[in-house]
């Protein structure tokens, strides 16, 4: 696939043969929470978006303290192989694997085509739960590059010098719609950041929940005007989609100034004098 860093990537049949493996830690991460409990690969632990994997008081990722105590307690040590995979073609499980970048975390991946290939194929699922023999886990520092924030996307609208790109639906972006359904609504107003492009976070992959080819990928950024060459600042809803982007962005295409700004639709939409455009985005120029 010509990926440039293929290593972030294992498919199947890898992960079939190393669930067993001391030094590897398989993590279902959904956002149907109910998911992991009817079946998941052997061997998998489950972590929560909505309360393992975030500071609930602050509404925040987990600082370095929490993160610590939540590796240590899965059983992760800092040389540990983390294979990541989730339901909705891996969402949540790059939101993990982004806190894990943040955190320093040096091998972690992610499932090509997550638990929809698993079940797919036909592998095996268990309800067993197991439990990990706790670690001892050192994070790194904080690395906030990775991490866009509220001024970062406010200059990025406001002037020329980054891409920002929105990754929900045509019909989120638009501002037809405040959420995905099914999901709460968490902004008071619809539509999208001033200057955005709407590449949604799905078509970076293909039917069968892989990603798509570098090339392929190339050619649907590129389409937009995002080619590598600025900063890149990805937002969604609360930043769980907008990590799957910032993923492909990063490590599959090679990008090097991508950033996540989770703060995304929840905190924009909600800001008091913020403006906001809806409907379509302009052409992008030649």
């Amino acid at each position: 696939m010509n990926y440039a860093h293929p290593e972030v990537l294992v498919p199947t049949v890898w992960v079939e043969q190393h669930w067993n493996d001391p030094q590897v830690r398989l993590v279902e991460v959904d956002v149907d929470a109910n998911a992991y409990h009817e079946g998941h690969i052997p061997g998998a632990i489950a972590w929560a978006w909505s309360s393992q994997l975030c500071d609930t008081t602050r509404r925040d990722i987990l600082s370095r303290e929490a993160f610590e105590k939540l590796m240590s307690a899965s059983g992760i040590g800092n040389d540990t192989t983390v294979v990541l995979y989730g339901d909705s073609n891996n969402w949540f499980a790059a939101w993990a694997f982004w806190q894990m970048k943040i955190y320093g975390h040096k091998d972690a991946r992610m499932l090509n085509g997550g638990r929809k290939k698993w079940i797919a194929e036909g592998r095996d699922l268990t309800p067993a739960v197991p439990h990990p023999q706790p670690a001892h886990y050192k994070a790194a520092a904080a690395d906030l590059s990775l991490r866009a924030y509220l001024p970062q996307a406010q200059a990025a609208s406001q002037q020329p010098g980054a891409d920002l790109v929105d990754v929900r639906s045509p019909q989120e972006f638009t501002g037809e719609i405040f959420a995905p359904p099914g999901l709460p609504e968490t902004c008071q107003r619809g539509g999208h950041i001033p200057g955005a492009r709407n590449i949604p976070w799905s078509k970076a992959c293909n039917d069968d929940g892989t990603f798509k080819s570098a090339d392929e990928l190339k050619a649907l950024y590129g389409a937009e005007g995002v080619d590598g060459s600025r900063p890149v600042i990805a937002y969604c809803r609360i930043g769980e989609r907008s990590s799957h982007t910032w993923f492909v962005l990063r490590y599959l295409l090679g990008y090097k100034q991508v950033t996540n700004y989770d703060g995304s639709w929840t905190e924009w939409g909600n800001l008091v004098g913020a403006p906001v455009e809806k409907g379509v985005a302009a052409e992008v120029k030649p």
